[in-house]
């Protein structure tokens, strides 16, 4: 058999082969969390979030929004040197992101296996 007839059933099988893996992993909602701030982070969003009285007072002042705060959970930094530290019950998780209007913000999130409580957002003083 000559080459281009064996490169030909190759990528016969090949192509049929990535058109199964399409249809298989199309329709099921994956991940690729396999670093510990995207696994943390992951994991915090897709539990209940409630926000604690002192993170819905620094919410209605003017700099800091929900969709500011869905957005570090998001794509902000875990500070793990200060994270993971057990609190009331959960593990405490400093998280560091910046609002829409470019402000730096650290979010204090008590992280418990049903829920997770924002307990402080956090301006950063320049």
């Amino acid at each position: 058999m000559k080459f281009y007839q064996r490169f030909a059933y190759y990528m016969v099988g090949f192509s049929i082969g990535i058109f199964f893996v399409a249809v298989v992993l199309s329709g099921k909602d994956t991940r690729c969390n396999y670093f510990p701030n995207a696994r943390v982070l992951n994991d915090i969003r897709n539990k209940p979030f409630i926000y604690d009285t002192e993170a819905s007072r620094r919410l209605s002042e003017d700099w800091v929004d929900t969709a500011d705060v869905k957005n570090i959970l998001t794509i902000g930094d875990v500070d793990f040197d200060k994270s993971n530290i057990p609190r009331e019950g959960g593990k405490l998780y400093i998280i560091y992101g910046t609002t829409k209007k470019k402000k730096e913000v650290t979010l204090e999130v008590i992280n418990y296996p049903e829920k997770a409580i924002l307990k402080n957002i956090l301006k950063k003083s320049n």
